[in-house]
């Protein structure tokens, strides 16, 4: 995927839907070629994400406003602390301001979030992974604070991995079929196409293993106990990657981490995540 290409789309249509046919507020009071800078302000502690789209934002509307880096992204922040400084046009300024707070705001809470999990799994081989339960396009940025924060992003989207869920394997017929068929497209249409099988028991489990080998690269169980997941990763001898998925959260993801399991996916990393406060504020120049 185009990650670049994608956030200038992303910045196009997000600053056209804010600004519209124009900007009568700022239009109304302050001279078209007036310049000035602020400041982003830290109101929260937490994990900061979001810089290079902030700064992305700002040259994207004007190419040669100045921003001034004083934090990074990973950097843990704290309430007083400062981000970043801007100069440019003063509408410049104003008419980004709501896209950049939105953004980092979101994207910071993402990765102190996923920094809370990730800090639960330290000591275990196992990694964090997020999901498809993301924001409509907004998932780049969503995603992309999850990496901030120490996750692993899991597929982008349908496109680029084959995941067989059980509404997949019911539709086709069950899971000896959906792998065979799996197997078959990516044979004939997209060779190195991965190939994830959702299970939904340990019975599901001996099926994949019996027919899988050299077909399925990852086996998901859905909604295991922790002593279920054991049982499976044993049954697996390490052929295939395992990822536990549905119910972890921050109380028992280390029970999952315990049992050996490759990953654990985790949706509320984004649909879960609270913003972190912040905000730009004017730094008046002395006329």
């Amino acid at each position: 995927m185009n990650e670049d290409g994608h956030l200038h789309h992303l910045i196009k249509e997000a600053l056209n839907e804010d600004i519209g046919k124009g900007d009568p507020s700022s239009l109304c009071c302050i001279p078209a070629d007036a310049r000035g800078k602020a400041i982003l302000k830290i109101k929260e502690e937490g994990m900061l994400a979001g810089m290079r789209v902030a700064a992305y934002i700002f040259t994207y509307k004007e190419p040669g406003s100045v921003f001034t880096v004083f934090k990074k992204d990973g950097n843990i922040i704290k309430p007083g602390e400062i981000a970043f400084e801007i100069q440019a046009l003063v509408h410049t300024i104003l008419q980004c301001e709501r896209l950049v707070l939105n953004c980092m705001q979101r994207m910071s809470g993402i990765a102190t979030l996923t920094h809370l999990y990730v800090e639960r799994l330290k000591g275990y081989k196992t990694r964090l992974l997020d999901t498809r339960k993301t924001t409509p396009n907004f998932r780049l940025l969503e995603k992309e604070a999850v990496r901030i924060g120490g996750g692993v992003n899991h597929r982008f989207g349908l496109y680029d991995m084959i995941m067989l869920k059980d509404n997949h394997i019911d539709f086709c017929g069950g899971i000896e079929k959906a792998i065979e068929k799996a197997y078959e497209y990516t044979r004939l249409n997209e060779p190195g196409l991965k190939i994830e099988v959702e299970t939904r028991s340990i019975e599901d489990v001996k099926r994949v293993v019996a027919t899988g080998k050299g077909k399925v690269f990852r086996i998901m169980l859905d909604n295991f106990k922790p002593e279920e997941v054991a049982n499976a990763v044993g049954l697996v001898k390490k052929e295939f990657e395992t990822e536990a998925s549905g119910g972890i959260n921050l109380e028992n993801i280390e029970d999952y981490a315990r049992t050996g399991v490759d990953y654990i996916s985790v949706g509320a990393l984004i649909h879960q995540a609270r913003s972190l406060d912040m905000s730009l504020k004017a730094v008046m120049i002395p006329l």
